[in-house]
C-alpha cells in the first residue's frame, strides 16, 4: 500500500506510475476525494470534542441553574454530532482503505517503460550454447518414454493441468528442492518451513488480496486459503510486530507447493507440466532497511543466478517493463533458462524489490537504533527457483541420444547417487 501523503502532496507521482503500468487513473482521483473528506470529518469532530471539553469544566462551575441545562443540552447535542461524524468516519476511512489497496506500487525508476512482456529488456544469455547431434525432445515426451510424468493419472483423480511424477521423476524434483535450500542456506538463509493455508489478513498484507482473490483457492468454511507463493506466508511471520534495527537484514528461504487459479487455453504455452493449478517452488525472501534494499536485491539476483549456474543451465536475466511488473513490485529481475525440447526460454525466478509496499499492509515496522520514530522495512522476494519449470530443463537440456537422462553433478547426492535417469 502507498503512502496517503503521496497522494496528498505528489500526486502527479501516483498518476504517472499508473499510467506507465497501463492502470486506470480513477481510483487516484477517489482517494484525494475521500481523504479530504476525512480530514475534514477529523477536524470538525476534534474542534467539537475540544469545544465539549472546555465546556464540561465549565458546567460544574455554573451556579445559574438555567444557564448550566442549556450548556448540558447543548453538550448533549453536541455528543450526538461528534457520534455521527465518527459513523461518518469510519464508512470513510473504510472505503478509503478499500481503493488504496487496489493501487499497485509505484515503479523504480530504473524500471523500463513498456506496454506489456514484449518491452521486457533482457541481456545476453550466460553459459554454454549446447549442440545436439539429434533432435532433442520436449519434456512431456521424455517424461512418457521415460515414466516418470504421467499426464492421465493426474487429470484421472483431479482434471486438466495435473500430473504425475513417479520413481526417478518424483527424486528428480524432491533432490532439486532439498539441494536449492541447501544452497540458499550456504548464501545466508534462514530456511523456514511455514503453514501451506493462511488467513485473508496475510494475503492482503503480501498484497495478494484483494486483487487476486479469483486466483486463489479458498477453504470456504473457515478464513483459510492455500498458499500461492512461499512469498505469502515468509511476509506473514513479521506481521505487525517491530523489529530492531541490529537485526536487519533478514534473509529467509522456505519451499512450498503452491497452488492458483490460473486461466489457461489449450494450445503450446501449456503443454506438458509447464504451467499448472499446483506446482512447487523454493522461495527466497529479505527484509532489510529501506537504505539497503537495492543491496539487497543485487544479492538475490546473485543468488539465483548462481542457482543456475550450478545446476549448469544456459540462463538470461532481464527487467520487466512497467506494463509487465507485478502489483507490489517497483523493480523486478525475470531469470529464464533455455529449454532446447520446448524450443523457448523459461522464466525459473522473478526476483522483485517491493519497497515498503507489503511492509504498510502488514504493519512491519523497524525501531531505529539511534532512536526516533518506527519506520516501515522493505520488503525483496524471488524464486530460487521455481519448480517445474527447473525440471523441464534439466530434462530436456541433459537428454541424450539414447533417451536417457543424465543426472546434474550437485543434485546426484540428493538422488541417491543415480547419475542417468532410464527409462522404468
Amino acid at each position: 500500500m502507498l503512502d496517503i501523503k503521496l497522494f496528498r502532496d505528489q500526486p502527479d507521482i501516483v498518476r504517472k506510475a499508473l499510467k506507465d503500468r497501463g492502470e486506470d487513473l480513477s481510483p487516484i482521483e477517489k482517494v484525494i476525494e475521500l481523504d479530504g473528506q476525512r480530514r475534514t470529518l477529523i477536524q470538525e469532530a476534534e474542534t467539537l470534542k475540544a469545544e465539549r471539553n472546555i465546556v464540561n469544566k465549565e458546567i460544574p462551575k455554573t451556579k445559574d441553574r438555567n444557564e448550566r441545562e442549556a450548556k448540558i443540552a447543548a453538550m448533549r447535542a453536541v455528543g450526538e454530532r461528534i457520534s455521527s461524524l465518527d459513523n461518518m468516519l469510519r464508512n470513510v476511512q473504510g472505503e478509503l482503505d478499500e481503493v488504496m489497496s487496489t493501487i499497485p506500487n509505484i515503479p523504480d525508476d530504473r524500471t523500463p517503460f513498456g506496454l506489456s512482456e514484449e518491452d521486457n529488456v533482457f541481456e545476453e544469455p550466460v553459459g554454454e550454447v549446447l549442440r545436439f547431434d539429434f533432435e532433442p525432445k520436449p519434456h512431456w515426451e521424455l517424461g512418457l518414454e521415460l515414466g516418470i510424468i504421467n499426464f492421465e493419472q493426474g487429470a484421472k483423480m483431479t482434471g486438466s493441468r495435473f500430473y504425475v511424477m513417479s520413481g526417478a521423476g518424483a527424486r528428480l524434483q524432491r533432490a532439486l528442492i532439498s539441494w536449492m535450500l541447501d544452497l540458499h542456506t550456504r548464501q545466508g538463509y534462514t530456511e523456514k518451513y511455514p503453514p501451506f493455508m493462511v488467513r485473508s489478513e496475510t494475503l492482503f498484507g503480501a498484497g495478494q488480496l484483494p486483487k487476486f482473490a479469483d486466483n486463489l483457492y479458498k477453504d470456504h468454511e473457515e478464513d483459510l486459503w492455500m498458499v500461492p507463493t512461499a512469498e505469502v506466508p515468509l511476509t506473514g511471520i513479521h506481521m505487525n510486530e517491530i523489529l530492531d534495527e541490529a537485526s536487519l537484514p533478514l534473509y529467509y528461504t522456505a519451499y512450498t507447493p503452491c497452488f492458483r487459479r490460473e486461466k489457461m487455453s489449450a494450445g503450446r504455452d501449456v503443454r506438458g507440466i509447464k504451467r499448472g493449478h499446483q506446482f512447487d517452488k523454493v522461495e527466497m525472501y529479505i527484509y532489510s532497511k529501506p537504505e539497503e534494499s537495492n543491496a539487497m536485491l543485487e544479492k538475490m539476483v546473485s543468488d539465483a543466478e548462481q542457482t543456475c549456474r550450478e545446476l549448469g543451465l544456459r540462463y538470461r536475466k532481464g527487467i520487466l517493463c512497467t506494463g509487465d511488473l507485478g502489483f507490489g513490485s517497483s523493480i523486478t529481475y525475470d531469470i529464464e533458462v533455455w529449454a532446447p525440447g520446448c524450443g523457448e526460454w523459461l522464466e525459473v525466478s522473478s526476483i522483485s524489490n517491493v519497497t515498503d509496499f507489503q511492509a504498510r499492509r502488514s504493519g512491519i515496522r523497524y525501531k531505529p537504533e539511534g532512536g526516533g520514530r518506527t519506520e516501515f522495512v522493505h520488503t525483496l522476494n524471488g524464486s530460487g527457483l521455481g519448480l517445474p519449470r527447473t525440471v523441464i530443463a534439466v530434462l530436456e537440456n541433459f537428454q541424450q541420444a539414447d533417451g536417457s537422462v543424465l543426472v546434474p553433478e550437485v543434485l546426484r547426492y540428493w538422488m541417491g547417487g543415480i547419475e542417468v535417469i532410464r527409462p522404468e
